[in-house]
């Protein structure tokens, strides 16, 4: 495996869904495998075709919610106001004028003093932002990150989906399933500390791996094929000097979509190859939703939370074996980890792909 002074360490996590605020509300959640959705009252949805989403009822404006993931992940983490002084601030949210005074704004509000950037690539900010703050804690250029992202389901990107027939009509997600019908979408605010090995004092999980790359095919559409997303889970073994093998769980991109989740298990298969017959594999989607520019951190926090309890989340709203995804999908209870290592992916319109690997520390 890679050189264990070269490990970036994640140690400390939050998250907020509509299953509950806080890393333990989210375990919880994904294990006791009760879906999220329900009737949208934050807006009027009597012009849309489908109307659940997976809200919080409690929920206040975007950057309180930022700040206060913050600031429970840096105290989860054990940071000082010294430490979050010095650290850099990646922020995954949706793109537009307003993005880049809400990271100032919130820079300011947790006092994390180091540099800041923001990241709007759709489904794959969060992911992305995490990549990027590894890279730099890996090369020695940032010995502590904060990474964070939130989305709260808003009218726009709701009458999107749903002029575009991606929310499942049926209002359940059944990742990989047959008769699936769509994606729901989902609250989802999230924030993790990462940290070199010299300055980690209790690592909750170590990010070992990760990997980036682009279909090139459809504006939309993934790649049939799956051929970018396999890229990315082979480079994010590659990093960690993992073998295939070893991937106990797979937290999946898979939003519920046939095409998408389709594509997804023959990327499983060509970066897996014979192992993807035996690795566990899940979508947390079916249980808080689709989470956007968030995704990838919130799926995230539950993968660290998953590798460190042992216990793999359940697939939920599955029907049916679909013969165009043959993997090896948790049913019925959360399943006993066989390894201590996890891949969380993301993909988004575009074509663009991520992967994460984490292991227990």
């Amino acid at each position: 495996m890679a050189d264990r002074r070269a490990v970036v360490h994640i140690t400390g996590v939050h998250a907020t869904s509509a299953l509950g605020r806080g890393a333990e509300a989210q375990l919880a959640g994904v294990l006791a495998g009760e879906p999220a959705f329900g009737p949208v009252s934050r807006f009027d949805t009597t012009a849309r075709r489908v109307d659940r989403a997976a809200t919080l009822t409690d929920v206040g404006p975007l950057a309180d919610e930022l700040a206060d993931a913050v600031d429970a992940a840096c105290t989860d983490a054990g940071l000082t106001t010294t430490d979050r002084a010095a650290a850099a601030l990646l922020l995954a949210v949706h793109g537009g004028p307003d993005a880049g005074p809400l990271a100032a704004g919130l820079a300011r509000r947790t006092g994390t003093g180091g540099p800041c950037r923001v990241y709007t690539t759709a489904c794959v900010s969060a992911s992305t932002a995490v990549a990027d703050a590894a890279a730099l804690i890996r090369r020695g250029d940032a010995d502590r990150v904060v990474v964070a992202a939130g989305y709260l389901v808003e009218p726009d990107q709701y009458a999107l989906f749903d002029a575009g027939r991606a929310l499942a009509t049926d209002g359940t997600v059944r990742p990989f399933s047959t008769g699936r019908t769509g994606l729901l979408l989902g609250d989802g605010v999230a924030a993790v500390v990462l940290e070199s090995a010299t300055l980690a004092r209790r690592p909750l999980a170590d990010l070992l791996g990760w990997g980036r790359a682009g279909d090139a095919f459809h504006a939309c559409r993934p790649d049939p094929q799956g051929r970018g997303l396999a890229r990315a889970v082979d480079a994010a073994l590659r990093r960690a000097d993992l073998p295939a093998e070893a991937v106990g769980y797979v937290n999946a991109n898979a939003t519920g979509t046939g095409f998408s989740d389709a594509s997804e298990a023959n990327a499983l298969r060509l970066a897996l190859g014979p192992a993807a017959d035996r690795v566990p594999v899940s979508s947390t989607k079916a249980l808080h939703g689709h989470a956007l520019e968030a995704s990838g951190l919130l799926e995230l926090v539950v993968t660290v939370l998953a590798v460190r309890h042992g216990k793999l989340p359940v697939n939920a709203g599955f029907l049916g074996p679909d013969e165009a995804c043959p993997l090896d999908v948790v049913l019925d209870a959360p399943r006993p980890a066989a390894t201590p290592y996890a891949l969380s992916l993301n993909a988004a319109f575009g074509g663009a792909n991520t992967a994460l690997l984490v292991g227990a520390p």
